[in-house]
């Protein structure tokens, strides 16, 4: 009987962390959580060329719970055509070992967006940047470490 590879495989290898932190992160039962989410992604990853890319763009592997492969959707309209691609998404499931027999689609929320960087953002007007240079140059003015003679 084969077992449901719904947890990554004990002897998975994975890429050494160049950084001590991201080992520390990963290192015993702690580290489960993390390898985890990091197993899922790689999953995604190879089951994503599946999807019509229009489709793509809306979904993303949830979870592998058992037998069953969870998808999740950001709208009720790619939940329908998410379920109409099913079939071909539990065939690649199961062609790379995953012990999969039934697809579930949820609904959620759409992804926040992340704040706008300051390269893209608007540039300060000419008041504010004078308001901004005064506060600094008031701070300046107050720093106790500042050699005032």
């Amino acid at each position: 009987m084969s077992g449901s590879r719904s947890k990554p495989p004990a002897g998975t290898a994975r890429a050494a962390p160049a950084q001590p932190a991201l080992d520390a992160l990963l290192k015993g039962a702690a580290g489960d959580p993390l390898r985890r989410a990091l197993w899922l992604d790689a999953l995604d990853q190879q089951l994503r060329p599946l999807l019509p890319p229009p489709l793509a763009a809306h979904a993303r592997l949830g979870n592998v719970d058992g037998r069953r492969l969870v998808y999740l959707v950001d709208a009720p309209v790619w939940h329908a055509r998410m379920r109409l691609a099913g079939p071909e998404l539990l065939d690649g499931a199961r062609s790379i070992g995953l012990d999969v027999t039934e697809f579930v689609v949820k609904t959620t929320r759409p992804m926040p967006r992340p704040p706008q960087s300051a390269s893209t953002s608007r540039p300060m007007s000419a008041r504010a940047d004078a308001a901004l240079r005064d506060a600094l140059a008031l701070l300046a003015d107050d720093d106790p470490g500042k050699d005032t003679s």
